[in-house]
């Protein structure tokens, strides 16, 4: 099967089902994202197996910190700053996977993710500023958000580049083989982590 069709299609199911505990909220949506978290530190304690207690506490940490900062997002600020973090950590990993495909010929950090892009960089930040500002605009949320999403898009793909890195040092293509064209738990959520952590900084910061 086209392996683009695959990662699509994985990729809608994941966004419906996100969307939909997201609008439920409360026990529903705590529910699922301790059953994310709990995946992915399962996923890290693989990854980082030998390394030693501190990447143990590192990745309890990796793994707990945004899921708590989503539900904080969703619980004191609502749902319209809970789909912009979605929306732009989506927007970027789309973003940057179209336009290192169309147009990608140099790397940005061969040693850790060949794959990857500098014009993918620059599609995922482009991608996430229009929608997210889009979002930002039919919404009212704060306008501080509107430059914000270029720099969480950065630090989506910087996620996504740590968790290269970590998969590269333990020798494994992905973090696990739970989602279809995709891999594992850490490989879909590694842009997610810092996106959520900032915006609830930013949250806490009243820049929305």
């Amino acid at each position: 099967m086209n392996e683009l069709f695959v990662r699509t299609a994985t990729g809608v199911v994941l966004i419906v089902t996100a969307l939909l505990v997201a609008f439920q909220g409360g026990y529903p949506l705590a529910i699922a994202v301790a059953a994310i978290a709990t995946l992915m530190f399962y996923e890290w304690t693989r990854l980082t197996r030998g390394m030693g207690a501190l990447w143990y506490v590192a990745g309890l940490l990796y793994a707990l910190v945004p899921a708590l900062a989503l539900l904080w997002i969703r619980e004191r600020a609502g749902i319209d700053l809970l789909l912009w973090t979605f929306i732009v950590t989506w927007s970027t990993d789309i973003g940057a996977y179209f336009a290192g495909r169309r147009f990608g010929r140099r790397k940005l950090a061969p040693t850790i993710s060949p794959g990857k892009t500098v014009e993918g960089l620059f599609g995922g930040i482009a991608a996430a500023t229009l929608l997210g500002g889009a979002w930002v605009l039919a919404t009212h949320l704060g306008l501080a958000l509107l430059p914000l999403a270029a720099v969480l898009a950065v630090a989506a793909q910087a996620g996504d580049l740590f968790e290269s890195g970590l998969k590269r040092r333990a020798g494994v293509k992905d973090s696990g083989s739970w989602l279809p064209g995709h891999g594992g738990v850490l490989d879909r959520l590694d842009g997610l982590v810092p996106v959520a952590v900032l915006t609830a900084a930013a949250q806490l910061l009243g820049l929305t």
